[in-house]
């Protein structure tokens, strides 16, 4: 799930995102989640088994980011950055605090999502407003370095006050000036680099800065900026690395812990403490509460390949590609299983390419083979599989879905079902960094002693 601090000044910038205020209650009441707020009144709703916050308010915001995104485009993912300790803390928005206070009833929980898309777009429309009120133009840094630094310190004290300098709220605030110095042409990673550099770890939660430390602040940010830095273009780096090579490189480097029998529920992923039946299935009811919530056909279709997946289990059905297709094919909701991807894909905002060869399909069953041996650990092995399929991207849609399917196929294969997938699904991961894959393979070790600890 994309979160606001992510959000680059290109993916937010309301100059090149239309949107229409006066339209935003219809198009919102349009969306799947409206029509299916969650309530606490419901008689399914037992408190003794299910946390409202996390396992109901959670994924059912997670379902309208993930619509208002789809409908408006990334910047969209800022509706919930709330003020203070929240959904997302650290925010500028008021109007939503937490799915736990916020969802109430289904007509003032919608209002509620409107008016925090309505406020968080018209923060984004007052901050492009205030960078365009600094004219700068770095060919004139030097004769312009007080209004730069003047600009770079109001932003600082604005942003500190509509977030109520509350906790977190100086993520916000980084995020700003670097979208500061990217409107008037300084590259995102210098930019990035400059304003940790100039902020130092100064500020904190629940204080709010003074001027003269805004002030300071200001002046370290602009006082390295030099006209004819390289900085001020980003560099041609060219087409984009293979980052399914790069995944490949890491998968054969990563130090995966190996299996050690243990039923200690560690969190190295090393647990390996045999079968564990949970009476809540963690994937089906996260599909339920997240994906029937966007689209009741996705839903449907995702609870119908996880039925085929823990039968083709059961059975010990082979793992590799023509499996997955069967499973995809009730993803989709295709006539037919889909295909091979046959060009390159691309992920994370067109971050990622991973490319496509005559080989790709035998690399991937060879890859997705591995997941039945019994040397590393049952995270471990769980975890690298969910990785392939993501980095391999077989398929033109649907990758994300199918890559949770292989992870719960492995460990239904192990006779494991956990709890609960929300640590695994929600948290997205990079190919080229090894740390991203172990930390994966630690989740899915804590969900997996979390299930365990659950049944006894």
């Amino acid at each position: 799930m994309l979160y606001p601090a992510d959000l680059t000044w290109d993916e937010v910038d309301p100059a090149d995102h239309p949107f229409d205020p006066a339209s935003a209650a219809q198009v919102v009441r349009s969306l799947g989640p409206a029509r299916q707020v969650p309530s606490r009144l419901d008689p399914a709703f037992d408190p003794t088994r299910v946390n409202w916050a996390w396992d109901v308010a959670k994924p059912w915001s997670d379902a309208m980011t993930h619509v208002l995104v789809e409908r408006y485009g990334r910047w969209a993912a800022g509706w919930r950055w709330s003020v203070g300790e929240g959904d997302v803390d650290g925010g500028p928005v008021g109007s939503w605090c937490c799915g736990s206070h916020s969802i109430t009833t289904p007509e003032e929980t919608v209002d509620r999502v409107v008016a925090a898309l309505c406020e968080w777009r018209e923060w984004l429309e007052d901050l492009a407003e205030w960078f365009e009120a600094y004219p700068l133009d770095p060919e004139t840094l030097v004769a312009d370095r007080i209004l730069w630094e003047r600009a770079a310190r109001n932003l600082i004290l604005q942003v500190a006050d509509r977030a109520g300098a509350e906790s977190g709220w100086y993520r916000h605030c980084l995020q700003v000036l670097g979208w500061f110095l990217g409107y008037w042409g300084v590259a995102p990673e210098p930019a990035a680099r400059l304003v940790r550099q100039a902020v130092g770890g100064r500020f904190e939660s629940w204080t709010s800065p003074d001027t003269v430390l805004a002030e300071d602040i200001a002046e370290k940010l602009v006082g390295p900026l030099r006209p004819q830095d390289t900085r001020w273009s980003p560099p041609d780096r060219g087409p984009l690395p293979d980052h399914l090579e790069r995944w490949i490189a890491v998968r054969n480097s990563v130090p995966w812990p190996e299996n050690d029998g243990s039923d200690n529920g560690s969190d190295d992923g090393s647990d390996d403490g045999g079968p564990t039946t949970t009476a809540r299935d963690g994937a089906a009811e996260d599909f339920r509460s997240f994906d029937a919530v966007v689209d009741p056909a996705r839903g449907a279709g995702l609870l119908a390949a996880l039925e085929l997946v823990r039968a083709d289990a059961a059975r010990g059905a082979v793992l590799d590609f023509e499996l997955l297709r069967r499973w995809q094919q009730h993803v989709l909701g295709t006539p037919e299983p889909p295909p091979l991807r046959t060009l390159p894909a691309f992920a994370k905002g067109g971050e990622e390419r991973y490319g496509i060869g005559p080989d790709t399909r035998a690399r991937l069953d060879a890859c997705l083979a591995q997941a039945a041996g019994d040397r590393l650990s049952l995270a471990a092995r769980a975890a690298r599989a969910h990785l392939d399929v993501c980095f391999f991207h077989p398929f033109d849609d649907g990758n994300a879905r199918a890559a949770l399917l292989t992870l719960v196929f492995v460990l239904a294969r192990a006779g494991v079902t956990l709890d609960s997938v929300l640590l695994i699904r929600r948290f997205g991961r990079r190919a080229d960094d090894p740390q991203d894959a172990l930390d994966l393979c630690r989740t899915v070790a804590f969900s997996i002693g979390q299930s365990r600890a659950a049944t006894r």
